[in-house]
């Protein structure tokens, strides 16, 4: 190849993204969210009148049990909203049973630190179903004999913007270098803890996270999906810590209300 279109290639190549710019190249955003809803779990029937609860009958210690609201697709993934442009992956986003478990597991170990918790149950999520409610409850109290559960719901969108350096996506080298997709993904895990008896909420206790990167195109799903991953057990952290908090105020909600709860020890 002669010089001058050695020269002329290159001149190309890094003009490109300038010339895209000046010509009024937009920027491309995105979104995807995935969230299971505890209310849609337990009242499925929107038009079916709600009983209201009766008043819990806390024999101490407690069997508790935890399990995750099941979402569309068989319960590893949630009810998914995709906004990405053509581009981007599909479906980037698996909340694995392993690590279900292991987020389970961690509320579990902070349940375990009680007196009053006898003994903790991780309930698989496959003995649950979309729109189970109640009825599916009370198998599973049958079943693993638990007197209280915890359901874990949670809610998680990942935004992407393409920023002006996704410009050198023009050269080869631009797509396995540059970072630039920037990526924010922000997540919220909700433990809700149910007496199934008397089908009342005793109290909940929220988490969130905010994670913030960047990938190039062609690791962005592999970046999403370890954000996801991150947003989901910095999220438990956050839930935990507030577990504390409401289970305090819990205690004394008890003893301040007799007429509202029971308690057999």
């Amino acid at each position: 190849m002669k010089r001058t279109s050695l020269r002329l290639l290159i001149a190309c190549l890094v003009s490109l993204p300038i010339i895209a710019w000046m010509s009024g190249c937009s920027v491309s955003t995105g979104s995807t969210k995935h969230v299971t809803n505890t209310v849609d779990y337990l009242y499925p029937n929107t038009k079916d009148p709600i009983a209201t609860p009766g008043i819990p009958v806390l024999a101490l210690p407690l069997h508790v049990g935890i399990a995750f609201v099941p979402g569309e697709g068989g319960g590893n993934y949630g009810r998914g909203l995709r906004g990405f442009n053509e581009r981007a992956p599909a479906a980037v986003f698996v909340l694995s049973e392993q690590k279900k478990i292991a987020l389970m597991q961690e509320v579990a170990d902070h349940f375990k630190k009680y007196p009053f918790v006898r003994e903790i149950e991780l309930i698989p999520s496959a003995e649950l179903t979309l729109g189970g409610s109640f009825t599916q409850l009370d198998r599973i109290r049958a079943v693993h004999g638990v007197d209280v559960i915890a359901l874990v719901s949670y809610d998680q969108v990942q935004f992407t913007d393409e920023g002006l350096l996704s410009l050198t996506y023009w050269t080869v080298v631009g797509a396995y270098v540059v970072s630039g997709e920037k990526n924010d993904t922000d997540t919220m895990l909700d433990a809700a803890v149910y007496d199934i008896k008397s089908r009342k909420m005793l109290f909940r206790a929220p988490g969130t996270s905010h994670v913030k990167g960047s990938a190039t195109p062609a690791n962005l799903s592999e970046q999403l999906r370890a954000d996801s991953d991150q947003g989901f057990t910095e999220s438990a952290k956050s839930m935990i810590t507030n577990l504390d908090e409401r289970l305090a105020r819990f205690r004394e909600k008890v003893k301040e209300s007799p007429t509202e709860y029971k308690v057999i020890k």
